[in-house]
């Protein structure tokens, strides 16, 4: 028996690597796979499945490559006490190339997870497909599409990027929930040399697909950190948000925040003048709990702001217009942004918080050929389709399409404020008077006079929450101290919500 328990041991001790191994992570300023999962999960809670798998590779090549495993690292743990599975990629082995066995190892973990009903995390480092396993390779990728497609809204899954990540791979990481990217690590689909020869473009590695690009250029990457270490911390603490699966409740934390706490600071952080900009996270920090607002893709259309928090120990999901970047106009990039967290919110049983002050959508011919018509759609099918409670507040400004577009009574918007400076209306008074009363205004003796007045008294008529209101397109209009505990409120009636569309095998998403 001793002589079994001594094999066993030695034929661990070579799978876990060698300290060689863990240096040359280590000068790249990265962690080794069994470090990375330590950081990840509580201590102590981690089981490794699958430790003594050997890659198809041993049976043609000269036997090296058995030394060490098939590259990826799989097994289960708690994260915040609760279970977490997860396939961290092992560079120090072919590079973290991935094989049959290796690609056989992802998808079991990965159908566990979904069996289990846990959240799914990939830490990727590898260099690509083992070109010596050839198309089998290529068909280790397909399958964890596939199941990365079949765990969609099902669980919760997460890409960590900490490495390369390049060709078909990158793939896997898009299907996911959420991306995060280290400041050392890469994606792309062709490397800068094949580029060059190619396109013939001179592009670093960093300019064609290092995490501050993903991160602000094309939105594939979530979260951007300095490190492994501050990367898994931002791991930790969006799990905390996230339920475990599709059919249970995000975690509930008890509060310490007063839920009737009033807000006086609000009248002074949104300024009257709505042609003023102001930063809407401070609006967001002063309604939530404690002030804790964990953003996602903080760098990528910025003016549009998302990302989680609590109220009253609830996790929420708020989608609020930036005042600060291009007046908190709508474009195509803030559609994308805002609509798939919406989708992701739907999936997980997040209610979604909307905080608007919104001109309109952005104009201009950019805007028209890169699809503003069916990108912009894609917000209206995002909050048309989610059954979760939809709460929404009108800051200062709701005009034209864009009121329409964010979480109106006719997307099913379910409760709706405003505050008593809100615009509600098809547009602007000034431009709405330039147009119904150019006649009356070239005739007039003195035109920017009689121009003041007319706009004055349409915005006294018209420009107002209380036109909405009288139709029951607002349900209240509230003073913004009330902000919180209106929100709250609400979100205690919402919370009971039972909503369900008509039957049908899907929907057609504008694409």
């Amino acid at each position: 028996m001793q002589s079994s328990i001594d094999y066993l041991r030695r034929l661990k001790a070579i799978a876990y690597g060698s300290e060689k191994d863990r240096e040359r992570q280590h000068k790249k300023g990265r962690l080794t796979a069994r470090e990375r999962i330590e950081l990840l999960f509580d201590p102590n809670t981690f089981e490794e499945i699958d430790t003594l798998v050997l890659p198809r590779t041993e049976r043609y090549m000269d036997g090296r490559s058995s030394r060490h495993g098939d590259g990826v690292v799989t097994g289960f743990g708690r994260i915040h006490g609760r279970h977490v599975f997860v396939a961290s990629q092992d560079a120090t082995v072919m590079g973290g190339s991935l094989g049959e066995m290796h690609a056989n190892k992802i998808v079991k973990v990965m159908q566990m997870a979904m069996k289990f009903g846990a959240p799914f995390v990939a830490l990727n480092d590898s260099g690509g497909a083992r070109i010596q396993e050839g198309v089998d390779s290529l068909a280790g990728y397909s399958r964890i599409f596939d199941a990365n497609c079949e765990a969609s809204g099902v669980i919760p899954q997460i890409s960590v990027i900490l490495g390369p990540c390049a060709g078909g791979a990158v793939y896997s990481p898009a299907l996911t929930d959420f991306v995060f990217m280290t400041e050392n690590s890469y994606m792309f689909i062709t490397g800068p040399q094949v580029v060059k020869a190619v396109m013939q473009e001179e592009v670093t590695f960093e300019e064609l697909g290092g995490g501050y690009t993903h991160s602000t250029e094309s939105g594939v990457s979530h979260f951007l950190a300095k490190d492994d270490h501050q990367c898994l911390r931002m791991v930790r603490e969006l799990l905390s948000y996230l339920p475990s699966n599709n059919q249970d409740d995000p975690p509930y934390v008890p509060p310490v925040d007063d839920p009737r706490r009033r807000c006086p600071e609000l009248e002074e952080i949104v300024p009257l003048d709505p042609h003023k900009p102001y930063d809407v996270r401070k609006v967001i920090a002063s309604i939530v709990d404690d002030g804790r607002f964990f953003e996602v893709r903080q760098l990528f259309a910025q003016n549009i702001v998302v990302g989680f928090a609590r109220m009253n120990g609830w996790v929420v999901g708020i989608v609020a217009n930036q005042p600060m970047v291009l007046a908190g106009t709508i474009d195509i990039k803030a559609s994308v942004k805002a609509s798939h967290f919406i989708r992701v919110c739907d999936a997980f049983n997040i209610p979604i918080i909307t905080l608007q002050d919104v001109p309109g959508f952005l104009p201009g011919r950019h805007q028209e050929y890169g699809g503003i018509i069916r990108n912009g759609a894609r917000m209206i099918y995002a909050y048309s389709e989610a059954t979760v409670p939809k709460l929404m507040v009108i800051l200062r400004k709701s005009y034209g399409g864009a009121y329409c577009v964010m979480s109106s009574k006719g997307l099913r918007g379910d409760l709706l404020f405003a505050w008593p400076n809100a615009e509600i209306a098809v547009m602007g008074a000034e431009g709405a008077v330039n147009i119904l009363f150019r006649k009356e205004m070239e005739k007039a003796e003195n035109p920017e006079e009689v121009r003041k007045k007319l706009v004055a008294e349409y915005e006294r008529q018209f420009n107002n929450p209380y036109v909405a209101a009288a139709r029951g397109l607002i349900d209240d209009v509230i003073e913004p101290r009330d902000t919180r505990r209106v929100l709250i409120r609400a979100l205690e009636v919402a919370l009971s919500k039972r909503e369900r569309h008509l039957p049908k095998k899907h929907g057609i998403a504008p694409t």
